[in-house]
């Protein structure tokens, strides 16, 4: 493992954790303000930056950003994507710390299986210590295009459904994960500068759609389904439409099987913990 490697895993490690600690501040502070929304954006915008408790949060989520852009500049997409992934693990221990209690059964799982899956997919990337490929534009601009449509799905279907916040956490979780792209190729220079534009965008509209499901959800729930997108996609995205190296045999088994991990982990987030209590027979 050269010197770029262990410099861009420290800086992801320790983007990934104060971006995590972020989440939760910016999730007590917005849970007490007025409620916010898309149709009132300006009004919105106001009431989060006149509460010094968001601010910190949005700084602290600003310079963990910051100190993810420079591990992209490093090393690959999938690799540094894979470190971040320890983050989920911050936000349960810290969640349940700052809310003295215990994660109950169901979302203890969730984390545990969410972990060990990015986990997992690290291992399986660890060979892959290079800068990474670059591979088509136009792939990469259908991946993005793709992921956006998507996100507009769920909040349609979830508003339809009842389900906003964790419709709130999944979509802010592709939007995120279309903005971590976006900066990993911004990084690689020339034309694909332009990319950042879709960075932009995707972590504008990731933000607003946290805040908003910070108010109707709790913090696991939200920013967890939002971390395991935006660290799952970008790992697939470097593999598929990156040309980042898939390992072979037992490691490339290992990836399939992590990827289940984090599918039944969200899953297991996205559920509430006490489901409400049903009609008492008489």
């Amino acid at each position: 493992m050269n010197l770029r490697t262990i410099i861009a895993i420290v800086l992801a490690a320790a983007s990934a954790t104060l971006t995590n600690v972020a989440y939760l501040r910016e999730h007590d502070a917005a849970a007490q303000l007025p409620a916010l929304s898309m149709r009132r954006p300006i009004q919105s915008v106001r009431l989060l930056l006149d509460d010094r408790s968001w601010l910190l949060g949005f700084g602290m989520e600003s310079s963990g950003f910051a100190l993810y852009a420079v591990a992209l500049a490093f090393a690959s997409l999938a690799l540094v994507q894979s470190i971040s992934a320890g983050g989920i693990g911050v936000l349960a221990y810290v969640s349940a710390r700052v809310g003295k209690r215990r994660l109950g059964p169901r979302h203890r799982g969730g984390v545990i299986l969410s972990v060990l899956g990015l986990l997992a997919l690290g291992i399986s990337l660890m060979s892959a210590s290079g800068a990474g490929g670059k591979g088509s534009t136009t792939a990469i601009v259908a991946w993005l295009g793709t992921s956006g449509v998507l996100a507009l799905v769920v909040l349609a279907i979830g508003r339809k459904r009842g389900g906003s916040a964790v419709a709130d956490g999944i979509a802010g979780g592709l939007f995120f994960s279309i903005g971590d792209i976006s900066t990993k190729l911004a990084t690689q220079g020339g034309t694909r500068v332009a990319f950042a534009v879709t960075l932009i965008a995707g972590y504008a509209l990731g933000s607003i759609l946290l805040q908003l499901g910070y108010q109707r959800g709790a913090a696991l729930t939200v920013a967890g389904m939002a971390t395991l997108l935006t660290n799952a996609l970008p790992i697939a995205a470097g593999t598929i439409v990156l040309g980042e190296p898939v390992p072979a045999g037992a490691l490339g088994v290992l990836r399939v099987f992590a990827f289940v991990g984090v599918v039944v982990g969200s899953i297991l987030l996205a559920a509430p913990e006490h489901p409400p209590p049903g009609p008492v027979s008489q």
